[in-house]
């Protein structure tokens, strides 16, 4: 059976450019990527990379890709990334790694932030069975809790506890996170803001009007999402 998610990260091929600056973040799709671009050796060696993940950056090292630091760039030309679920305004939920606050930071930096994914992604809404995720410092942790269940009455917030170490995942900006779960999403336009007005919360997993397009691979082959079908890609 072929591989959804590879087809996808082939198709993203398409969309890069010989001396472009790169970002991808993390998760199977985007190793694909790497795969498929490792094997396009001219392509490969003009371009620089910068990555929000561990993993991928250890990937990016290990085929000898020029990768620069995240703190050594303001600007990319590309920003691609998987995500859990994603709506057809192109809003997306990525809460399962955990290092949102660098995808964001990332994706904001990017002339054309470019989802990747199998058409499983692709929903009419986002769906309450995801958390939307919240990195918070360690000192706020309880009263984020408290202003969570005070602000959101449908909400359940979870401190994030790991699963292969005793007490809570620490990210790799030294602050904890909280899985918050909600029975039916509040309105999306204003969610991420609502949210950060609480202190000590630093960013969200959800990513709310920043996509530019989608790739997604399905039975019918690849399709690629525009947020504005006039919007070159």
């Amino acid at each position: 059976m072929e591989d959804l998610k590879q087809v996808a990260a082939k198709a993203a091929l398409d969309f890069i450019k010989p001396g472009q600056l790169i970002g991808i973040g993390a998760g199977s799709t985007i190793a694909h990527l790497v795969n498929f671009l490792k094997e396009e050796v001219t392509l490969a060696k003009s371009i620089t990379l910068v990555t929000s993940s561990f993993s991928t950056r250890q990937l990016l090292l290990e085929h000898d890709f020029q990768v620069k630091e995240i703190s050594a760039v303001s600007r990319l030309d590309i920003y691609f990334d998987g995500c859990d679920q994603f709506d057809h305004q192109l809003n997306a939920l990525k809460s399962g790694g955990g290092i949102h606050t660098r995808e964001k930071l990332l994706a904001a930096m990017a002339d054309k932030f470019i989802l990747l994914g199998d058409g499983s992604k692709y929903v009419a809404q986002l769906y309450s069975t995801f958390p939307v995720v919240i990195e918070v410092i360690p000192d706020a942790v309880p009263f984020v809790l408290q202003q969570l269940k005070k602000i959101f009455s449908l909400a359940n917030p979870v401190i994030r506890m790991g699963s292969k170490k005793d007490g809570a995942v620490i990210t790799e900006n030294g602050n904890l996170l909280i899985d918050t779960w909600f029975r039916s999403f509040p309105p999306l336009d204003s969610l991420n803001h609502r949210l950060k007005e609480i202190p000590g919360i630093l960013e969200t997993s959800l990513f709310y009007n920043m996509a530019h397009a989608a790739i997604i691979a399905g039975k019918k082959g690849v399709e690629i999402i525009r947020k504005d079908p006039a919007y070159p890609i």
